[in-house]
């Protein structure tokens, strides 16, 4: 049974180690911030020289906003995780009576206290200083924000995951993630632009149904719930696949003694 005070337990050893470093706080709002600004430029001048029956701003400006808080949800996943790699620490969690399911908790609560703090700087730049409106998206802005949330947290244990089966050096191989998964999920340009390979992997993943929807919306259509009941299905069942991935991975790691490369007398 999984215990709730030691998943709090893991969001507030967080809290402390940034409360203890105010610098760390940068990273989670400095990124987003300078992607509003691009953006946001890149969207008025498109505008400008689009003349006026369609408004970028929605279109691409909303879409890159969401696109960065997909981003920020699985980075705050796999920071926390990095950060008892990189301290050495991780077995000295699993020393204790913690639980895998407990882990994975505590990398989940974290990463919803850090995206929340990136979609704040992100809301606040695009409304104030571009005028996007998110009443324009209507209640779908929600399950919009639930199904990249879903899906960020499962990429962001599926990282962790790799970098538990290859070692601390693997660590490169996951912050190009959202760089490697951008093409497919059409977040500049819609579905039908990608040849028909590419169109049968987007199909398998989530952001690609809520960017179409966030286009839809700007054009002046509704949104397809249709289409967001399959993204957020398919969201569902990515994370059960991480999850299941990050425990298997952990105890075959337990089993060959590969987790050994995590002590601090080892590393």
């Amino acid at each position: 049974m999984i215990s709730l005070r030691r998943v709090f337990a893991l969001a507030l050893r967080q809290f402390y180690l940034y409360r203890g470093s105010p610098v760390r706080f940068v990273p989670l709002s400095m990124w987003v911030f300078l992607d509003m600004v691009l953006w946001g430029f890149m969207s008025r001048y498109l505008n400008h020289i689009a003349g006026p029956g369609y408004n970028f701003v929605p279109a691409l400006l909303g879409a890159v906003l969401l696109w960065d808080f997909f981003s920020r949800v699985m980075q705050g996943v796999t920071t926390t995780f990095f950060e008892d790699v990189w301290s050495r620490n991780f077995l000295n969690l699993f020393a204790s009576p913690l639980s895998v399911s407990e882990y994975v908790g505590g990398l989940v609560v974290t990463s919803v206290a850090t995206s929340i703090i990136g979609l704040a700087v992100m809301l606040i730049v695009s409304t104030f200083i571009f005028g996007l409106s998110f009443f324009s998206y209507g209640i779908a802005l929600f399950p919009f924000l639930l199904v990249l949330f879903l899906f960020g947290i499962a990429m962001g244990v599926i990282g962790s995951s790799i970098v538990l089966r290859f070692g601390p050096a693997a660590e490169w191989f996951i912050w190009p993630i959202p760089a490697m998964v951008a093409p497919f999920a059409c977040v500049f340009y819609p579905l039908s632009t990608l040849p028909t390979w590419m169109r049968a992997i987007s199909r398998l993943i989530p952001p690609s149904y809520v960017l179409e929807s966030t286009r839809a919306i700007a054009a002046g259509h509704p949104a397809d719930f249709g289409a967001l009941a399959i993204a957020a299905t398919l969201a569902a069942l990515y994370v059960l696949g991480a999850g299941w991935i990050f425990t298997s991975v952990y105890r075959r790691a337990v089993r060959t003694g590969l987790i050994a490369r995590y002590n601090a007398e080892s590393v």
